[in-house]
C-alpha cells in the first residue's frame, strides 16, 4: 500500500494499492513550466486518466476564519474561476505537449468539507459540478472547439471513499482531541 500526504496544507492521506499507476503533477521542488498551475494527482487507469484536484478547508488546523473565507470561495465561482479551471487547463496542456493526452480525461475535485454540516455539505455539491463543467467549457466569449475534459467528479471525502473503497482517504488530525 503506498500512502500519499494531500498537499502541503491538507490534512488528508490516501492509500493507494501498490499496483495503481499515480504521480503527483503538482510537486513541490520541481522545476515547472513558469506561469501554469497543475491539479494534484494523476491517476492512469486503462480506459482514462483521472486528474484529481484536492482542497481541503475542513483542515482542522485551520483558523475559522480561513475555513469561513474558503466557504465563500467554495459558495461563489472564485475557486472555479481563478483556481479549479486553471490548473484543469495547464495541466491538460502539459499532457498534450508531453504527448500524454492519449485517453480521456475525468477531472476529480475532492471537496473536504466534513468541518461543515451536512446541509451545508450537500449545497455546495449540488451545484458544484455543474457550474465547474460550464466552466471548463466555456471560459472566454466562445466555447471551445475542444472539449479537453470528458467529465468533472466532485466529491467530499466520505462520497471519495464511498466511490473509491480500494483508495480510502483518512483524515490524519482528530477535530475532537
Amino acid at each position: 500500500m503506498k500512502l500519499y500526504k494531500a498537499e502541503i496544507s491538507a490534512d488528508l492521506e490516501f492509500s493507494f494499492p501498490d499496483e495503481l499507476q499515480w504521480e503527483e503533477l503538482d510537486r513541490q521542488g520541481v522545476r515547472l513550466p513558469m506561469g501554469m498551475c497543475f491539479v494534484d494527482l494523476i491517476i492512469e487507469r486503462e480506459e482514462y486518466f483521472l486528474l484529481i484536484e484536492i482542497k481541503d478547508p475542513s483542515n482542522f488546523s485551520a483558523p475559522e476564519k480561513e475555513r469561513k473565507k474558503y466557504l465563500a470561495k467554495l459558495m461563489s465561482n472564485e475557486l472555479i474561476n481563478n483556481e479549479l479551471t486553471p490548473k484543469i487547463r495547464d495541466s491538460y496542456t502539459y499532457m498534450h505537449l508531453m504527448e500524454r493526452d492519449t485517453k480521456p480525461i475525468i477531472y476529480i475535485v475532492l471537496l473536504g468539507l466534513d468541518a461543515f454540516d451536512n446541509v451545508l455539505q450537500k449545497g455546495i455539491l449540488s451545484t458544484f459540478k455543474d457550474r465547474l463543467f460550464n466552466n471548463i467549457r466555456n471560459e472566454c466569449d466562445q466555447p471551445w472547439k475542444r472539449d479537453y475534459v470528458n467529465d468533472c467528479i466532485v466529491l467530499s471525502v466520505d462520497g471519495w471513499n464511498r466511490t473509491f473503497k480500494d483508495w480510502t482517504i483518512r483524515r490524519l488530525s482528530n477535530p475532537n482531541p
